[in-house]
C-alpha cells in the first residue's frame, strides 16, 4: 500500500482508480482560414464589378482615341492628371493642394450639416409621428420644401450668412433634412400597438418611451431616410462650392472647367464617386449594427 491510501484508509487498487466523473481536457479547434469562401466572395462582389468596368474603359478609349474627339481619352487622362491620381495629398501652397485635401475639406462641411439635419430630423419626425394634427399641418409644408432643389436655397443663404462656408453647410442641412423627417415619421407611426401599451404600463415619462420604444423601433426607418439624406449631402456640397468657391472638391471642379482641364474633372468626378459611395456604405454599416442590437433588445 502506499502512504496515501494509508493514510486516507483506501486500497491501493481503489486509489489508483481514476474517478468516473473526470472529464477529460479536450483541445479547441484551431480556427482556419476558408479560403474558399474567401475567394467565392470575391468573385461575387469584387470580379464583376472589375470586369465591367474594364468594359467601360475600353469602349471610352475606343472612342474616345481619335484627334478630333471632344473628350479625353483614359490614357490621356492617365497621362495629363497622373499627380491627382497617384498623389492625392500634395500640398503646394495656396490652390495648389490634391484633391485628397479638397475632399477633406468638403466632407468637413457635409458632417457640419448633414449632423445637424440628422439630430433635427429625427426629433422633429418623432415628434410628428406621435400627433396626428402635426403630420396633417406640416406634412404638407415638408412635401413642397423638399421638392425645391438645392441651388435655389443658395442666395437667400448667401444674403443671410453674408459668408460661403456657413452658407453652403445651410444648403447641405436643408437638401438632407427631409428625408429624415419624412423617414422618422413613417417610423414613428408604424410602431406596434403592442410597444406602446407596454410603455403604459411601465409608466414610462417621454424621455424614456424616446430612447427606449421609439428609437429603437423606427430605427430601420431612420437610417433609411440617413442614408437618402447623407447623398443629397453630398450631392449638395458639390453644387454648392461651384459657385461659393474655397478649396473644395466642387470648386476644383468649376475651376478645372474654366481652366480647360477636362481630365482634372474627370478625375475629379471619380474621387466624388468613390467618397459618396463610402458615405452610404457607411451609413448603412452603421444602420446594420444598431437595428441589430435594437432588435436582439
Amino acid at each position: 500500500m502506499s502512504a496515501l491510501a494509508k493514510q486516507d484508509n483506501i486500497p491501493a487498487n481503489a486509489a489508483a482508480k481514476p474517478a468516473a466523473n473526470v472529464v477529460p481536457f479536450s483541445r479547441r479547434p484551431t480556427s482556419r482560414i476558408d479560403l474558399k469562401h474567401i475567394g467565392s466572395i470575391v468573385l461575387r462582389n469584387v470580379v464583376p464589378p472589375m470586369v465591367v468596368l474594364g468594359l467601360i474603359l475600353m469602349v471610352w478609349q475606343v472612342l474616345c482615341s481619335s484627334p478630333d474627339a471632344s473628350l479625353p481619352s483614359p490614357l490621356v487622362v492617365w497621362q495629363q492628371s497622373y499627380d491627382l491620381i497617384a498623389y492625392p495629398f500634395f500640398n503646394n501652397g495656396s490652390q495648389d493642394i490634391g484633391l485628397g485635401w479638397r475632399v477633406l475639406v468638403s466632407l468637413q462641411r457635409v458632417a457640419y450639416g448633414f449632423g445637424l439635419a440628422a439630430v433635427a430630423g429625427v426629433v422633429v419626425g418623432a415628434i410628428i409621428g406621435q400627433s396626428v394634427w402635426a403630420m396633417r399641418g406640416l406634412d404638407p409644408i415638408f412635401q413642397v420644401l423638399r421638392t425645391v432643389p438645392p441651388l435655389a436655397w443658395l442666395p437667400l443663404s448667401l444674403a443671410a450668412f453674408q459668408n460661403a462656408s456657413p452658407s453652403a453647410i445651410f444648403v447641405i442641412f436643408i437638401t438632407s433634412i427631409w428625408p429624415v423627417i419624412i423617414n422618422t415619421a413613417v417610423g414613428v407611426r408604424n410602431i406596434p400597438q403592442d410597444y406602446r401599451n407596454v410603455a403604459k404600463v411601465l409608466r414610462l415619462n417621454q424621455f424614456e418611451f424616446f430612447f427606449k420604444i421609439m428609437l429603437p423601433s423606427a430605427a430601420p426607418y431612420i437610417f433609411t431616410g440617413l442614408r437618402i439624406g447623407i447623398g443629397l449631402s453630398w450631392l449638395a456640397i458639390v453644387a454648392a462650392e461651384m459657385l461659393t468657391g474655397g478649396v473644395g472638391i466642387g470648386f476644383f471642379i468649376w475651376d478645372a472647367w474654366n481652366s480647360s482641364r477636362l481630365p482634372d474633372i474627370i478625375v475629379a468626378l471619380a474621387y466624388i464617386g468613390i467618397v459618396g459611395f463610402a458615405l452610404d456604405k457607411l451609413v448603412s454599416a452603421l444602420g446594420s449594427i444598431i437595428t441589430r442590437g435594437a432588435s436582439a433588445n
